[in-house]
């Protein structure tokens, strides 16, 4: 259980980690235009939130998308990366959890082998002076 709270805190890591410059703020500082930046953020936040993600919201300025170019190939661009990073984030998360779940099992059912080979050996075996050495 602990290692499933830590798989699921990664994701929330990686936002952290990269909340201190907005998508937005980088692309400006990278030349790109404002209204290609502002809608490639929104649909980023979109595309999270379409792939999962728990922290985003669907964000459109429909306005803006139906008459500012720009705007509008940036909200489809970011809508589609974003949305792909977080499918892929979910899948690894979800193949994690997988592994150890498969990993639990293959230890319950060696330690219940071992439990049937042990009784195995035993049977036949007079145990009934092994309980008086106990008094």
């Amino acid at each position: 259980m602990k290692s499933k709270i830590i798989l699921l805190l990664i994701p929330l890591s990686l936002l952290i980690i990269t909340a201190c410059q907005s998508t937005r703020d980088s692309m400006v500082e990278q030349g790109y235009p404002l209204a290609y930046a502002d809608g490639f953020q929104d649909g980023c936040d979109s595309g999270n939130k379409a792939g999962g993600s728990l922290f985003d919201q669907f964000k459109k300025d429909v306005t803006r998308f139906n008459n500012e170019t720009d705007y509008a190939q940036g909200w489809s661009d970011g809508f589609r990366q974003c949305e792909t990073e977080q499918e892929s984030i979910q899948r690894q998360v979800r193949m994690s959890i997988e592994q150890q779940n498969l990993q639990q099992q293959k230890k319950t059912n060696e330690l219940a082998e071992q439990h049937a080979l042990e009784r195995e050996v035993m049977k036949g075996v007079d145990t009934s002076g092994l309980k008086s050495l106990e008094n």
